[in-house]
């Protein structure tokens, strides 16, 4: 600190500053670089959370989208299902799983990309970069929950079609 104090002293006098006139430089240490990057790194933290967050409330918006469209375009195919006598967990089922595998296949899509997009960072900019196998699964795993969880509203709606009216379906 007082050494510190000692160098705003000289950096005043070399730059003309009166008493009363307030620093026109700033002094950097240690600390102050290291609460910057801190301030920065917990910013960035917050940013990694949110955006990807918000990629697969889109994503899972989309896939329900996806899934009532499929189910208003089968209306027929689900009557004739259930008149045959499919149950309502086998009409649930088939959706689900159509779901499922839509979003797995995103997944292992967007897994790859980030694979080559990982293997393109180290070789234009010599980074070391890897990316643990954990990861990979975890994100595949979430991606196939996604669609899961909103392929439940369009699999139930399949599932609850009274054969009759499905069709009646044009």
């Amino acid at each position: 600190v007082e050494a510190q104090e000692t160098i705003r002293q000289v950096m005043r006098g070399r730059r003309g500053l009166r008493a009363s006139q307030p620093d026109n430089f700033s002094l950097e240490t240690s600390e102050s670089a290291l609460k910057f990057w801190n301030d920065i790194k917990g910013k960035l933290v917050i940013a990694g959370i949110i955006l990807p967050a918000i990629g697969l409330i889109v994503g899972a918006i989309v896939i329900m989208n996806i899934m009532l469209v499929a189910v208003a375009e089968r209306t027929r195919e689900i009557g004739i299902r259930k008149a045959l006598g499919a149950r309502r967990w086998d009409i649930m089922s088939q959706f689900l799983v159509e779901a499922a595998t839509l979003t797995l296949t995103g997944g292992l899509i967007g897994v790859g990309v980030g694979l080559l997009f990982g293997a393109l960072v180290k070789r234009v900019f010599g980074f070391d970069s890897s990316v643990p196998v954990w990861s990979a699964v975890v994100a595949t795993a979430a991606s196939i929950a996604i669609g899961l969880v909103f392929g439940l509203l369009p699999a139930n709606r399949a599932a609850r079609m009274d054969p009759v009216e499905a069709l009646r379906h044009e």
